[in-house]
């Protein structure tokens, strides 16, 4: 999941380690778990958030103003994905209904790319939840923040663990069960994230490998991922082994 799991919040005495926490789990939180580099930092709202000249929710709404923002939620993805991942970014939580997100495509065609931001971190529901100095996390996996029970399955659509970036998912994941105001189904994730989980696994059947003179084996079962696939391949040639059959692992 892309998303943070539990507040990160910015207290008036908070030491120079926890600012540094409260700012990565800004960028984690609001730009959907990406790799940012440090050109890519703005160091200017970083600044201005230490000398506590403005809070977090302004620094958040700065980092979704972002051209790192808009340029890979925005520009790159159909404008359905844009609403469904502003709602995980900012408010932590899926669209309830699909008057919600139609609401919000409006509003970005009528009024614009900031005036839609604005609307969720200007909102009643942003500042019940999170308030001025606690960072947006995610609310949908409790049910209680779900005005309905299709909310709760939703967001595990959206939020894909801690491996997986939302800028490599540009298309809706909501669209259907949303317009049909329908249950999602939850079925574990679809993308290859090396060491995430995600990978494919394959059963490599062998028979004979020989570890020493006294020692054979007749017939051994190794279970790997994609990513070590040649790697154990190798390692049982040089055993003197015979693969018998290599199958995907549903």
């Amino acid at each position: 999941m892309a998303t943070l799991l539990a507040a990160l919040e910015l207290c008036p005495n908070s030491s120079s380690e926890e600012l540094e926490t409260v700012i990565r789990g800004i960028y984690k939180q609001v730009l959907g778990n990406p790799h940012v580099m440090e050109s890519e930092r703005l160091l200017s709202a970083e600044s201005k958030l230490c000398d506590r000249s403005i809070s977090v929710r302004e620094f958040v709404r700065i980092v979704a103003k972002s051209d790192f923002y808009r340029d890979r939620y925005f520009t790159s993805c159909a404008p359905y994905r844009f609403v469904e991942l502003n709602f995980l970014h900012l408010l932590g939580r899926a669209p309830q209904d699909q008057r919600e997100v139609s609401e919000h495509i409006v509003r970005t065609v009528a009024e614009g790319y900031d005036a839609e931001i604005d609307s969720y971190i200007d909102s009643d529901e942003y500042q019940a939840a999170f308030g001025e100095n606690t960072v947006p996390y995610n609310r949908g996996k409790d049910s209680a923040n779900n005005a309905y029970q299709v909310g709760y399955n939703r967001i595990f659509a959206l939020d894909r663990g801690a491996a997986q970036s939302d800028s490599a998912v540009q298309s809706s994941q909501l669209v259907y069960e949303v317009a049909t105001n329908s249950s999602k189904a939850i079925k574990p994730s679809t993308a290859t994230v090396i060491g995430s989980g995600t990978e494919k696994r394959f059963k490599i059947l062998v028979s004979g490998s020989k570890f020493d003179t006294r020692r054979r084996v007749s017939s051994t079962e190794y279970i790997v991922t994609k990513s070590n696939m040649t790697a154990q391949i190798q390692r049982i040639n040089r055993t003197s082994g015979k693969i018998v059959s290599i199958t995907e692992i549903a």
